[in-house]
C-alpha cells in the first residue's frame, strides 16, 4: 500500500508521502485496523521536515504527518541547486552517500532519497543508498547527511577566518 503523492501547498510547499502501512492492533473482538502515514514536507528552498502520523483512516493519517513535518521543519546548507560537499550518512542498517554534482546534472537518486531532494529543491545531486532498503531509514539517513552539511559562512566563522581565506586557503592573508 505504497503511494507518493507530490502535493504543491499555496503557501509554496511540497508534501511528499513516502509510504502508508495498515497496523493491525488484535483484541478480544477481533482485528482492529489503523494506517501509519510517513510524509516529507519541504518549501524547495532549502528547509524540510518528515513526520509520521497516525490513524484510522489514510487520508487523517496523511493530514496528521503533514502538520506535524511543517512544524519540524529545519535549513540545511546548500550551494546553488546542489550540496557544497561529498557527505554519508546512517540511520539504522541504512547507509546513504551524497555527492555534489555540476549543473545540468539533474537527480541521480532512487525512491526515498529522491522525495527529499526534490522537496529542499536540489537539482543536481548524485545519491546512492547502501545497505537496507528501509524507506523510512532511507529518509532519515539521508536527512542524517544533510545536517552534516555546514555553509562555508559558517565554516569561517567558526574557524575565525574570511571566507575568502576558507576559499583559497589559509596561506592568503586577510585585508
Amino acid at each position: 500500500m505504497n503511494k507518493r503523492q507530490n502535493k504543491p501547498q499555496d503557501d509554496g510547499s511540497v508534501d511528499k508521502v513516502v509510504n502508508v502501512r495498515r497496523v493491525t492492533k488484535v483484541t478480544k473482538g477481533g482485528k482492529r485496523f489503523a494506517f501509519s502515514a510517513f510524509v516529507i514536507s519541504g518549501d524547495q528552498q532549502g528547509s524540510i521536515g518528515v513526520a509520521q502520523g497516525k490513524s484510522r483512516e489514510v487520508s487523517s493519517a496523511i493530514t496528521k504527518a503533514t502538520s506535524k513535518a511543517k512544524k519540524t521543519r529545519f535549513k540545511i546548507a546548500l550551494r546553488g541547486s546542489t550540496i557544497p560537499y561529498a557527505v554519508t550518512g546512517t540511520h539504522g542498517a541504512s547507509k546513504v552517500m551524497l555527492r555534489a554534482a555540476s549543473k545540468g546534472t539533474g537527480v541521480i537518486a532512487g525512491g526515498a532519497m529522491r522525495a527529499v531532494m526534490e522537496s529542499l529543491g536540489i537539482k543536481d545531486v548524485l545519491a546512492k543508498s547502501l545497505g537496507s532498503a528501509n524507506k523510512q531509514n532511507v529518509v532519515k539517513a539521508t536527512l542524517n547527511a544533510l545536517a552534516k552539511l555546514r555553509s562555508i559562512k559558517h565554516l569561517a566563522n567558526s574557524r575565525g577566518k574570511t571566507i575568502e581565506q576558507i576559499i583559497r586557503g589559509s596561506h592568503v592573508k586577510a585585508k
